[in-house]
């Protein structure tokens, strides 16, 4: 299959290199009012103070060149699987991520090729890809999940600094079967506009927490899967121990996935006996030139997923919120 022509309903050129950053406009995005104003950016940690104009002046330029009634008549590729399902099945679940690039580690794969990598992704086991879309800071692409939905019929996340309900019709439209939210980013307003808006477009929604408080707030949003991120949004210091810690706080019937920081199968061991359903890895394969082999060596054999432990909920969340 080609990587390079349009798929249904894409507009030819939708995807060109956009020009120079301006003052994002979010009104009448699927939800009225400028999200912009919900985020607080003088709350905004570490490098989410930086990301986060680069993507608002990203997402208005696409406004112009693609109007908000026009991304929504488009029409998405068909029989996109679902990425519940694929975090829930039986076993230790990989989330493959496409990334090529990280603000804190520069470029990662150079010269990576989204087709070939997802197919090599499908062949060694991985249950669901990751495509990190955002330009500035990770060099990714919406051009990149489209790819990847031509290539593999794995479910995709689009993995980016959604603040606004544009980006997620875009997602459904370039082939997503599931959206990142990140918590600590939304105000509880957009946080339930955008995880009601993802799942009415049938879209799965991976909710990215950091600490209790985040969690807390997470939970009140039915039918998000839990991401435990992993990664200390001020240090940038990657620590298993944050999912560990908060894994007692996830309902046994709410799929629960571990990010960043995992590289052997030790790990993921570990996770999974905390009652950890899926990782989400991107760097710890990407930098070995035979992905593959390194799925492999990372996953097999397969742990298979202890059961959480039950009545931790209030426990654990009260240490940090208290």
């Amino acid at each position: 299959m080609s990587g390079d022509g349009p798929i249904l309903g894409r507009p030819a050129g939708a995807l060109a290199p956009m020009g120079a950053l301006g003052a994002a406009d979010a009104g009448g995005a699927g939800g009225g009012g400028s999200c912009a104003s919900a985020l607080g950016p003088g709350e905004r940690p570490g490098y989410l103070g930086r990301i986060v104009p680069a993507v608002l002046g990203r997402l208005e330029e696409r406004r112009r060149r693609l109007p908000l009634s026009r991304l929504e008549a488009m029409t998405a590729p068909a029989g996109r699987p679902s990425f519940g399902a694929a975090v829930r099945a039986p076993g230790m679940s990989l989330v493959a991520e496409v990334k090529r690039a990280s603000p804190s580690k520069g470029p990662i794969r150079p010269g990576l090729q989204v087709g070939a990598l997802v197919q090599a992704y499908e062949a060694a086991g991985a249950r669901a890809v990751s495509v990190l879309t955002e330009e500035d800071h990770f060099l990714g692409s919406l051009d990149d999940l489209r790819v990847a939905a031509e290539y593999t019929g794995l479910p995709l996340l689009r993995k980016d600094f959604i603040v606004d309900p544009y980006q997620v019709h875009e997602a459904r439209v370039w082939g997503a079967s599931a959206v990142l939210l990140i918590a600590v980013l939304l105000d509880d307003r957009l946080l339930r506009l955008l995880a009601g808006l993802a799942q009415d477009l049938g879209l799965d929604v991976l909710l990215e927490v950091h600490d209790q408080r985040d969690m807390a707030r997470a939970l009140e949003i039915e039918g998000a899967i839990i991401g435990v991120n992993n990664r200390d949004l001020h240090t940038f210091e990657v620590s298993l121990e944050t999912t560990l810690r908060l894994a007692g706080a996830v309902p046994r019937e709410r799929p629960l996935v571990g990010e960043s920081g995992i590289r052997g199968h030790g790990d993921v061991e570990r996770l999974a006996s905390s009652g950890v359903d899926a990782v989400l890895v991107g760097e710890g394969i990407l930098r070995n030139a035979d992905v593959e082999a390194a799925i492999r060596a990372l996953m097999y054999p397969l742990p298979l997923v202890a059961q959480r432990p039950i009545g931790d909920r209030s426990d654990t969340l009260g240490k940090e919120a208290g």
